[in-house]
């Protein structure tokens, strides 16, 4: 394996069209986010068909400008990386098409990188030293999930969602308290202003390493329905507050325990949730004061970004998975 491999990653699961270049897993030298959030604001969500269709109108500028920044050319590149799931069908579908049509008109190796492993990479880009094994929380609004990481491509699913994930709940709560889209940063910041705690369920321990977000979110639809038929004032921030510690006081917990009791040393925190500061604060402390080691990524690692892409694309490419030919094909529903 040649020293300064450059992979060119493509990442186009969701509402942002990205393309990063990244040298040896570890080095991003650029990485352009074309976002579609203010498109989607009015719709209150993500329009699957609206994404698809401005992906495309995106990625051959983004590309374009991740290999400037870089002060590359295509003839540089030693590899091209694509996120092939999951996500939504058709914007997954375009950023696959195009990278197979890199690949195929320059010659270089495809690499079809899990979204997932690509969050949990993202740390790689922020901490050079960082190895596996370690316990990671995977925290998005599609996966909420505890998973074994024993290498850079061996991953076992400890303890995940059985319904909501726990950005989806936040994105429901925002929605039902008139916020709007995007929830998570939304709910967060009136969270900051909230002073009494309200206790909309109980925590569930059958649970085990497992999470349960609907019952949340359910009673918070239900409290406030009860205030509005009352005609009382709906305390916002508390709600918000009230929620969000809820939320993460039972994802750090489970963290913790989960890698306690499988005798690890390191936890890493991954997703667009990841960005959440009660999150990354909590999970610290509590880490800190069990003796583990917390890894929090830089926040253009957290939420969808193509440097990820390319540093797990890296790893798969060395140790000769992900390798892929022109028969590659997103798959929207693609697990660990």
């Amino acid at each position: 394996m040649k020293k300064d491999f450059k992979i060119l990653a493509i990442e186009s699961s969701c509402d942002e069209t990205s393309c990063a270049v990244v040298v040896d897993g570890r080095v991003c030298l650029s990485n352009i986010v074309s976002s579609q959030i203010d498109i989607h604001t009015r719709f209150g969500g993500v329009v699957p068909e609206v994404a698809s269709r401005n992906h495309i109108t995106a990625i051959d500028n983004v590309v374009k400008l991740a290999l400037s920044t870089a002060n590359l050319t295509f003839n540089d590149i030693d590899a091209i990386a694509v996120t092939y799931g999951a996500g939504l069908i058709g914007s997954l579908l375009v950023g696959v098409s195009y990278a197979k049509g890199l690949s195929y008109a320059l010659n270089k190796p495809l690499i079809a990188v899990n979204h997932i492993y690509g969050h949990i990479a993202g740390n790689y880009l922020t901490y050079k030293d960082l190895t596996p094994p370690f316990i990671c929380l995977v925290v998005s609004g599609g996966h909420t999930a505890i998973i074994r990481v024993d290498d850079y491509n061996h991953h076992e699913i400890i303890g995940e969602t059985l319904d909501d994930a726990v950005g989806e709940s936040f994105d429901k709560v925002a929605r039902v308290l008139g916020l709007g889209y995007p929830g998570g940063p939304k709910v967060s910041a009136l969270a900051e202003n909230g002073k009494n705690f309200i206790e909309f369920t109980k925590p569930n321990h059958e649970l085990g390493y497992n999470f349960s977000f609907s019952g949340k979110k359910t009673a918070i639809i239900n409290y406030v329905h009860t205030l509005q038929q009352a005609n009382k004032p709906i305390p916002k921030e508390d709600i918000c507050y009230s929620f969000e510690k809820s939320a993460v006081d039972e994802l750090v917990e489970k963290t913790i325990n989960a890698t306690k009791e499988y005798g690890y040393k390191k936890i890493v925190l991954a997703g667009g949730v990841s960005a959440n500061k009660r999150l990354r604060a909590e999970l610290t402390r509590a880490a800190r004061e069990n003796g583990i080691e917390c890894y929090i990524p830089k926040m253009e690692y957290c939420t969808d970004n193509a440097a990820m892409i390319g540093s797990a694309g890296y790893y798969a490419f060395i140790n000769g998975v992900g390798i892929a030919d022109l028969n590659l094909a997103p798959n929207p529903s693609l697990s660990l």
